[in-house]
């Protein structure tokens, strides 16, 4: 005998036309089992899938079947509405007919492909990968998870992936095409909680154990029939990642998945937040799962009825979660029922009818949240609470007894009165932390009244409060003091406050009234003065050693625009911030132990001294007054200067500093860096960038830094390489770009002497080099990789086909001689050793021609840029691993050959090439897949057929009319 008994719920019962057919779709589809059984054949394997799904005659089922049936299709229909996560159920079906969740179902496609070509016992490994890709929300117990996987296992399932209109397509998919969530589904209308309960072990059911089709026949593809064998145990670690809506989709894909995902272990924590659910059908939840030990009712509708359900069926409650409607009287009366109950949580609800006291009674209750809370008075009795939290509720009166409390909360409790509050706070004689933000009518007085009732208070917010100013309270025991925007602290107040002597973390923000603070707090480690404008520059002595708190770690001082002189001599400062405080001029910071140093906005500092710190990376950059800079740091590795155009004294000891950014430093003379590079030899990369006071002297100096391997002097006044080439043997970045004063022969130790033999990229951009010493250098340096000529006015024709002064005529694709083999042609010739590998020349307007045969040995070039040439007319490149070639708003350009086959990338856009020539040459581009022709006022629309008749492997083509096609 079979029962299944299932829960189903939804946020209208109405169903449209259109969910209605999905829904006979999926339950023809979830019955092809029970037809292959009865001879009725539609199964997977062996239907025509042209046909139409027949129709399923219910007189065939027995009654248990047949009931089961229909609450089947209400549970589809109620899945296809989606979670409140906003997850889309409308995914495809399984051969059961039923939407595999997509979590599930890419764990279980990776969970086949692995198993099935292993054995069960390497399952273990499978499940880590399976895991960290199938978890949505676990609120459960890990801990009572087991992680067992047996040698033997039984076999499971053929699961075919279809399409969601299966059963009424012409089309058959395969299975990846499948493995994408559908968006096209409201979300948060509908939910799904099931328990199937299977009474008998014999193995015929309308939905077969293996829930597929006949296993028999003959296979349409691999790729839509995957065999699944999991063990009991491992599907369970499966589905112990899943959360409760894709738990109940997994539990109609077959027997073994209803039985797994209806663990107990799985349904200990019921989450209804807000959801549509029935009285009735919350009572059979809990019939179904009485062992349940928390609740999240928040949002659900009949919020009353329902609490009192559970109060009163789950006997094993342990936390209880509700809001957004009302508990009546009696809800607060019955919880003495729950003994197991530790926590209860109420957020924007109606306590009572608003004109009696509430009572809160329980002996074992641990745990109490009343937050936005309406009542008019309420009365908490619990003997072993340990937090409570009342905040932003509005009761007038709050009466505890609560003799171990240690937590209390009644921040923006706006209608409780200053007695009231003092009340309330002196009843907890255990109370170590006590919240009172927001509480405008809190006084002094009521604060030394707690202070010496609560002699264990550690944790003060009195934040917001006007009336306090703590000049007589003492609260020696404090650790954690937050007073933000409190208008009666002055300085006298922080003598008060120095009397808590183990005071660990203090924040006073926004105190406009406080000028300088004479603290003597032996404990203290955070500081936060935020937005305190009228603090001085005495400040500093009471941060520095011998001013009070010599174990000082974090200090922040954002936004205290007094502060004009900053000088902090302290041994346990790690952090500091001075954001936003622009009035400093001088900073002065002898902190061996600082570690980090915020100074965004400060962009009047004009002198900074940084010795000794532990700084491991400084940005200065953002002060651009900046003249003076003193820095010793024994563990910096990168300083930034760009942008610090003043700067004209520097001392920098940073042994083990690696970076050096002085771009634009314009008053950065020889003797500076000369220094720089004695004092710290590890430098590997150098920005000297728009640094027009370095020379000769500066440039022989860095023969210090052994492991120098970028340097950069760009838009430099430069006239002479020669100390480069003596001093930096291992230079492989050398970066001159707008250098307009090097002479056309500055270059010749690179392709006459071999000079930097390191070299890989070398940008020569927007120079004045002539077209031969640029022609010399293509030549002969042919460990480049990376050679950049953007924007040189001198350089012509790109021609590396020349031999004694005649250019090397080029096989092309119209010749007789276009069909040679490229391979046989670079295996006939020299072995090449050119390695370059990108190619810039964008912006050259005096390039007519580009030619670049197969005997110049390019066979490392992959990428070619000649955009912005405009007067560029010809192009002709053999190049065998060439991938992009970029030629956009080159207009001139009439003729374009390529013998590049493993070409992928051609942009022509905004060129006057005719359709005829680019179909030409992409004829030999086997590999091309991305061709653009937008703006070409010679190629239409219709021509994009002829372009991928010539190139079939093309996938994208952008053209002005077809943006893409």
């Amino acid at each position: 005998m079979k029962i299944w008994c299932c829960l189903c719920f939804t946020f209208d019962d109405e169903v449209g036309p259109d969910t209605k057919g999905y829904c006979e779709a999926m339950r023809d589809a979830a019955l092809k089992n029970d037809s292959h059984s009865r001879g009725v054949g539609i199964g997977a394997n062996g239907e025509d899938p042209g046909e139409a799904a027949p129709t399923f005659d219910y007189d065939m089922l027995d009654t248990h079947d047949r009931d089961g049936t229909r609450l089947f299709e209400e549970m589809i229909r109620a899945a296809e509405g989606g979670d409140a996560a906003g997850e889309s159920v409308n995914a495809p079906p399984s051969d059961d007919g039923v939407a595999i969740p997509v979590a599930l179902r890419r764990s279980t496609l990776r969970f086949a492909q692995r198993l099935r070509g292993e054995t069960s016992g390497t399952a273990t490994t499978v499940v880590a990968e399976v895991s960290g890709n199938v978890v949505e929300d676990c609120n459960r117990d890990w801990h009572s998870k087991r992680a067992k996987v047996y040698s033997g296992s039984h076999d499971c399932q053929y699961v075919t992936v279809m399409s969601p209109d299966a059963g009424h397509s012409n089309s058959s998919e395969p299975m990846d095409s499948n493995f994408t969530q559908s968006h096209g589904v409201p979300s948060g209308d509908a939910i799904v909680y099931h328990n199937f309960i299977w009474n008998s072990s014999n193995d015929e059911t309308s939905f077969g154990s293996n829930g597929g089709g006949d296993e028999s026949g003959p296979s349409k593809s691999d790729d839509l029939e995957i065999r699944m064998d999991l063990s009991d145990d491992l599907l369970y670690m499966v589905f112990s990642f899943l959360g409760h809506v894709d738990l109940c989709r997994a539990a109609m894909v077959c027997k073994q998945w209803r039985t797994a995902s209806t663990h107990e272990d799985f349904w200990r924590y019921l989450n209804l937040e807000n959801r549509n659910v029935t009285l009735e059908q919350f009572e059979d939840m809990c019939h179904r799962y009485p062992n349940a030990v928390e609740v999240n009712l928040h949002g659900a509708p009949a919020l009353h009825y329902l609490v009192m359900k559970a109060v009163s069926s789950l006997r094993n409650l342990e936390t209880l979660t509700l809001g957004r409607g009302q508990l009546g009287d009696p809800f607060f009366h019955a919880l003495a029922e729950c003994n197991l109950l530790r926590s209860l949580n109420v957020n924007d609800a109606t306590l009572g009818n608003g004109m009696q006291e509430i009572p809160i009674n329980h002996d074992r209750l641990q745990h109490l949240q009343l937050i936005k809370c309406r009542v008019l008075r309420i009365s908490i009795r619990c003997p072993e609470l340990q937090t409570l939290s009342l905040k932003r509720s509005n009761m007038g009166q709050a009466v505890l007894s609560c003799p171990l409390l240690h937590a209390l909360d009644i921040g923006s409790c706006h209608k409780l009165s200053d007695a009231a509050i003092r009340s309330a706070a002196i009843s907890c004689p255990q109370l170590e932390s006590l919240d009172m933000s927001n509480c405008s009518c809190v006084s002094d007085e009521t604060l030394r009244e707690i202070a010496q009732t609560c002699a264990n208070l550690h944790i003060l917010d009195a934040s917001y409060c006007p009336n306090v100013s703590l000049e007589s309270v003492r609260l020696p025991l404090l650790t954690e003091l937050r007073l933000h925007s409190c208008e009666g602290i002055t300085s006298a107040s922080i003598a008060a406050i120095s009397y808590s002597y183990m005071l660990e973390k203090l924040a006073l923000l926004r105190q406009e009234n406080l000028t300088t603070l004479a603290l003597q707090c032996q404990c203290l480690q955070e500081v936060d003065l935020t937005d305190c404008e009228s603090l001085t520059n005495s400040i500093c002595e009471v941060f520095s050693d011998g001013g009070g708190c010599p174990m000082l770690r974090s200090l922040i001082l954002d936004n205290c625009e007094s502060l004009t002189t900053v000088r902090f001599c302290s041994t346990s400062l790690l952090s500091l911030s001075l954001v936003g405080c622009r009035a400093i001029t001088s900073l002065d910071l002898i902190c061996p132990c600082l570690e980090k140093v915020c100074l965004d906005g400060c962009d009047h500092l004009e002198r900074a001294s940084f010795c000794p710190v532990a700084l491991r990376s400084l940005n200065l950059g953002i002060c651009p007054k900046l003249s003076t800079l003193r820095i010793e740091a024994p563990s910096m590795v990168s300083l930034e200067l760009k942008g610090c155009g003043v700067l004209c004294e520097a001392s920098i000891n940073c042994p083990l500093l690696t970076s050096l950014d002085a771009s634009f430093c314009s008053q950065l003379k020889d003797d500076c860096l000369s220094a720089t590079a004695a004092s710290c030899p590890l430098i590997d990369s150098l920005i000297l960038m728009s640094c027009p006071s370095v020379g000769s002297d500066g440039l022989y100096s860095l023969r210090c830094l052994p492991n120098l391997t970028v340097l950069d002097l760009s838009y430099t006044f430069l006239m002479n390489l020669l100390p480069v080439f003596q001093s930096c043997l291992q230079l492989k970045v050398l970066k001159l770009q707008a250098c307009k004063y090097l002479t056309d022969d500055s270059l010749e130790p690179l392709y006459k002497e071999g000079a930097l033999p390191m070299l890989q990229e070398l940008d020569l951009s927007y120079g004045t080099l002539c077209q031969s010493a640029i022609e010399d250098l293509l030549a002969c340096c042919t460990h480049l990789t990376h050679l950049s000529l953007n924007g040189c006015v001198n350089m012509h024709d790109l021609n590396w086909g020349c031999s004694s002064g005649q250019v090397t005529e080029l096989p092309t694709v119209n010749s007789p001689r276009a069909s040679f083999s490229l391979e046989d042609n670079y295996a006939a010739i020299e072995q090449p050793n050119r390695l370059l590998q990108n190619l810039n020349c964008v912006g050259c307007r005096n390039i007519r021609k580009a030619l670049i045969p197969p005997m110049a040995r390019c066979s490392h070039l992959s990428s070619f840029n000649l955009s912005l040439s405009t007067n560029l007319k010809e192009v002709d490149i053999a190049c065998l691993n060439l991938g992009v070639l970029n030629l956009s708003n080159c207009y001139a350009l009439v003729i374009l050959k390529l013998q590049c086959p493993r070409l992928t990338s051609l942009f022509l856009q905004s060129c006057n090439i005719n359709e005829e020539a680019v179909e030409a040459a992409i004829f030999q581009c086997n590999m091309l897949e991305t061709l653009d022709v937008r703006f070409c006022p010679k190629i239409i629309s219709i021509s994009m057929f002829r372009l991928r008749g010539a190139c079939p492997s093309l996938k994208r083509v952008f053209s002005s009319l077809l943006s893409t096609s």
